[in-house]
């Protein structure tokens, strides 16, 4: 993803504009998911809470950050805005037909705001071959770490 499409943004009150495209950078990944206001974003749960796919939800903008920084990215060409993109978000609520290469939060989001659902972290990884064997790494060692922690183990 490129940085300079992202505005650095502090979660309070309505700070984002409803159906904002908001990302936060998790350990070999950036999450991705649509604002809906009143401080609750739409995503597509994925991978990120445990090593179950998780199905579209709307969640408050503290749990989405899960004690990331949030970040607006821009889409000066999309094609639905507002509430219209937070109404086609919410029309997936509940969706689980999560894939991390086909249908993921990235695609989502895309699919919200652009109406084509597409994933430049999928595309950069198809690309760049290392690029994906680091990230998957990273993503594996967070998982291992956060089950670690979960069921009171410590990582060494």
């Amino acid at each position: 993803m490129n940085t300079r499409d992202q505005q650095p943004a502090t979660p309070s009150d309505d700070v984002y504009l409803p159906g904002a495209h908001l990302v936060t950078e998790r350990n070999g990944y950036v999450h991705h998911g649509v604002y809906a206001g009143n401080g609750r974003v739409i995503h597509y749960a994925g991978f990120c809470h445990t090593l179950h796919a998780g199905p579209v939800e709307e969640t408050s903008l503290e749990q989405f950050a899960h004690g990331h920084a949030v970040a607006v990215r821009a889409e000066p060409c999309a094609r639905y805005i507002g509430m219209e993109a937070v109404a086609r978000a919410r029309s997936r609520l509940g969706e689980s037909h999560y894939h991390l290469l086909t249908n993921n939060c990235e695609h989502f989001c895309t699919w919200c705001l652009l109406g084509q659902a597409r994933s430049e972290q999928v595309e950069s990884c198809l690309h760049h071959p290392r690029l994906a064997v680091s990230i998957v790494l990273r993503m594996a060692r967070a998982f291992l770490l956060s089950a670690a922690a979960g069921n009171g183990l410590h990582a060494a």
